[in-house]
């Protein structure tokens, strides 16, 4: 393929260009900057994202393909890289002081989630096998690195190599896919794969296999059931500063990845893929739901409900439709936030050292902190689907849209284990409100003010979200239209 670079083709991937160079001058610098000083690293880090999001919007939101058509810049990939980086933005925000208690405030962390970033930005772009795995493995490094950030922890190490493992694994499955999908049609490119599915011809075995690989990998990297069994390990033996970051912005680029494979390249093969994603929909609602109730350690139990979100994610792509995908991509950036603004309020009990990662550890918190005990009820009450939440306004539309598609006994099963789901976050409600406190020492706040500002609003933002979710659902059935 004959690709002819010029200052156009660079100046649709500014955002991503500009990252790069921010990343590695963000590693030089760190090299000069001593412990005292770690700061600057950190407020350079969140300028890279503040520039970066500055520049991916866009006053017009038409298609453009460089680099051969490796490459797409739409509405699609703008808005799933405006969210990705206001994400990673309150990650930086929420970690610095996690870090900086435990003697892990190195610029490694910043350098290492920027790569992610960039990684993950690639995806949301992807108009090339070749393109996707590239940004995908680029995320999957990183994460793997930033998982054992703290290398005195037998926990973090051993959570380490489970991710990196199966990680490989899942790679190794959608490489294998890929490599049948263009065994089957000739091309890399999904307009190409996409107009060569859609003809009926002696490779479809082939074809219909390598979509079956595929998914599996997809189902790895989304931390669907089956294929979830790193998850829970990882986001406890993790540093809470990484988990909130696997927890958030990976899961828009996992989404990102779904909907470029199946939307925009395997389209013409929705028969095929749909019934697999509804069977891992299924699986994912009922073991993450299930295996939840049963947690007492709350960064598993957020590991296992993050499974069963990603149940309802997969309602919303089964559906195959224009309005699924909408409503998946609503999700997706939606539960992002609440998963930030989760994993912060973790981070905010986290003192002196110590974690505050059983859901005992939030006992009586009401009684020591009324505010952010009533944060934290709006985020268990947003992912549990409670009215006037977005969560809730999240949860209807993917089931409004496996209606749409036929798919009645789907969104069924849906809504049942969102009742049933519904369990466990009401017990860490109770907990702060009607337990005794875990800790009699008065609640005594963090020194960061961006912290404690950036958390209210994150938390506030569930709940307005909820009342003016008609702007951004716009947006988001917008730029899914094809």
């Amino acid at each position: 393929m004959n690709v002819n670079v010029g200052m156009a083709d660079l100046m649709s991937l500014a955002p991503e260009l500009f990252l790069l160079g921010a990343a590695l001058s963000i590693l030089m610098i760190d090299l000069f900057v001593s412990q005292q000083r770690r700061g600057l690293t950190h407020f350079l880090s969140l300028l890279a994202l503040v520039l970066t999001a500055i520049l991916t919007l866009r006053p017009h939101t038409e298609e453009i393909r460089v680099f051969g058509g490796m490459f797409v810049r739409d509405g699609a990939a703008d808005l799933l890289k405006v969210a990705m980086l206001v994400t990673m933005a309150a990650v930086f925000v929420y970690a610095k002081p996690y870090l900086r208690d435990r003697g892990l405030f190195v610029g490694e962390f910043y350098v290492l989630a920027l790569f992610g970033t960039l990684g993950m930005m690639l995806m949301a772009s992807s108009a090339n096998l070749l393109l996707l795995y590239l940004g995908l493995e680029l995320l999957a490094l990183s994460s793997y690195a930033l998982v054992a950030l703290n290398r005195d922890s037998s926990l973090s190490s051993e959570a380490a190599m489970k991710y990196f493992v199966l990680g490989a694994l899942a790679s190794g499955m959608l490489l294998y896919g890929m490599s049948m999908v263009y065994g089957a049609t000739g091309s890399l490119d999904f307009g190409s794969i996409h107009g060569a599915a859609s003809l009926a011809y002696e490779n479809r075995n082939l074809l219909v296999l390598g979509v079956t690989f595929i998914v599996v990998g997809t189902a790895f990297k989304l931390g669907a059931a089956p294929f979830h069994m790193w998850l829970p390990d990882v986001y406890e033996g993790s540093p809470t500063a990484v988990t909130l970051f696997l927890a958030s912005a990976p899961k828009i680029a996992a989404f990102a990845m779904a909907y470029r494979l199946l939307g925009d390249a395997l389209g013409p093969m929705a028969l095929e893929w749909q019934q697999m994603l509804a069977v891992l929909a299924v699986l994912s609602l009922a073991i993450g739901n299930l295996a939840a109730i049963m947690q007492t350690n709350l960064k598993r139990m957020l590991a296992y409900s993050t499974v069963s979100h990603i149940g309802f994610l997969l309602l919303g792509l089964a559906s195959g439709t224009n309005d699924g995908f909408a409503a998946s991509m609503f999700y997706a950036i939606t539960y992002a936030i609440g998963a930030a603004a989760a994993f912060g309020l973790i981070i905010l009990l986290a003192r002196n050292g110590r974690e505050a990662d059983q859901i005992a550890d939030f006992s009586g918190l009401n009684q020591r902190n009324p505010w952010y005990a009533l944060l934290m009820l709006m985020v268990m009450a947003s992912m549990a689907g409670v009215p006037i939440w977005v969560g809730f306004v999240a949860k209807l539309a993917v089931l409004k849209a496996a209606v749409g598609a036929g798919l009645l006994w789907l969104a069924i099963v849906g809504a049942v284990f969102a009742v049933i789901g519904a369990f466990y976050y009401l017990r860490v409600i109770k907990v702060m409100y009607f337990d005794p406190p875990a800790d009699p020492e008065p609640f005594a706040l963090p020194d960061d003010r961006p912290f404690r500002i950036l958390l209210s609003i994150n938390g506030l933002a569930l709940l307005g979200l909820g009342i003016f979710a008609g702007p951004l659902w716009a947006w988001c059935l917008e730029v899914a239209s094809r």
